[in-house]
């Protein structure tokens, strides 16, 4: 089984970390894996491994003729049969595979509004997947979206996972009092819903506490309105905005407590990585994330848009040292068993023979 991993970029975000994710996980479970980038490198580029096929296209327009044609020999030259495309990949993908019907072609869908799946229009993906040998959806609701909307039949759902054993580089140190530090690790988009975690900071009566934000800062008119809510609460030295950084383990090892606000998920990556560094987590019930966290057992859940909740449910923790022990500690558990890389790969692996 020789399967190719297609992504159109190796910017920090969660299809992106995944589509590393399943070509080094692969690599490991089969003994072959490869990846290829269509339009822009990115930090990412540092984690694939040395020994990894890898291939850039450098896309530059929609039909790059240059690129699909480097795309196919790429395949010709390590003897690809499958095709597996992340997200907005798949046009390119198509394209290769009309070029090369041998190719057998997957689409991994991680939108990230899935909350709001059912206003998503299909447009030209529902005839490009009649194509598409199987489609991997990262929720339930994507994938009920596609078995209605598209037209393959053969449609799974499998969850996001974070690897294990991985280096930790450190870089960032985090500010704030040691013992003290709330972790949001979330690219700066609408989606994750800073403006919910503003409120529930102000709600908090917990001074020493900080809230650390780490994710891409797009420059974008969202990203500008949560630093301008920050000043002008007065939230500066409380809420300290980082941006993307590479090593994401070191900056989980030195949060306590992390979180999600998000309004809209798949299934989350962040939460993963969260498990597999043994934090206590407080999230909100959207996408998967009701299916991973179990509320109280390991980890708080609350209803998105809920400041007040989310603030009494970081309230609770932050008052129990013993408490954020216990929740980590059962959510490591959970991930380690449900959202390894083995448990999914075996999954995956089999799902393909099938097809």
């Amino acid at each position: 089984m020789r399967v190719l991993q297609v992504i159109d970029s190796l910017e920090p975000g969660g299809a992106e970390r995944m589509a590393l994710n399943y070509a080094i996980a692969l690599r490991n479970a089969t003994g072959f894996s490869a990846l290829a980038v269509t339009r822009k490198e990115g930090s990412l580029k540092q984690s694939v491994p040395d020994d990894l096929p890898y291939c850039f296209l450098d896309r530059n327009s929609t039909f790059d003729v240059r690129a699909i044609r480097t795309l196919r020999k790429f395949c010709r030259d390590n003897n690809i049969e499958w095709v597996h495309a992340h997200s907005t990949s798949w046009f390119v993908c198509v394209c290769l595979k009309l070029l090369s019907p041998s190719l057998k072609l997957i689409w991994h869908d991680h939108y990230g509004w899935s909350e709001f799946a059912a206003e998503r229009k299909a447009g030209a993906l529902k005839w490009a997947s009649l194509l598409f040998s199987g489609i991997i959806s990262v929720n339930e609701n994507l994938k009920q979206w596609s078995v209605r909307q598209l037209k393959c039949r053969h449609v799974i759902y499998l969850p996001n996972f974070s690897l294990s054993g991985t280096a930790v580089v450190s870089e960032t140190r985090l500010e704030g009092e040691h013992g003290k530090r709330i972790l949001c690790l979330a690219n700066l988009r609408p989606q994750k819903d800073h403006f919910m975690l503003i409120e529930a900071a102000l709600k908090l009566h917990a001074p020493d506490w900080t809230f650390h934000l780490v994710g891409k800062d797009f420059k974008d008119d969202y990203a500008e309105s949560v630093r301008k809510e920050i000043a002008s609460e007065g939230l500066e030295d409380k809420i300290i905005v980082y941006g993307s950084r590479d090593d994401v383990q070191n900056i989980i090892a030195q949060s306590d407590i992390c979180i999600l606000t998000s309004a809209s998920e798949g299934l989350p990556v962040a939460l993963l990585e969260y498990g597999f560094m043994g934090k206590p987590v407080v999230v909100t019930s959207v996408g998967e994330v009701s299916s991973v966290i179990a509320d109280g057992y390991n980890g708080m859940v609350c209803p998105p848009g809920d400041a007040a909740r989310f603030a009494d449910a970081l309230a609770l923790l932050i008052a129990d040292g013993n408490k954020r022990k216990e929740l980590g500690a059962a959510l490591l558990e959970t991930v380690r068993q449900t959202y390894s890389e083995q448990a999914v790969m075996a999954r995956y692996t089999n799902w393909m023979r099938q097809l």
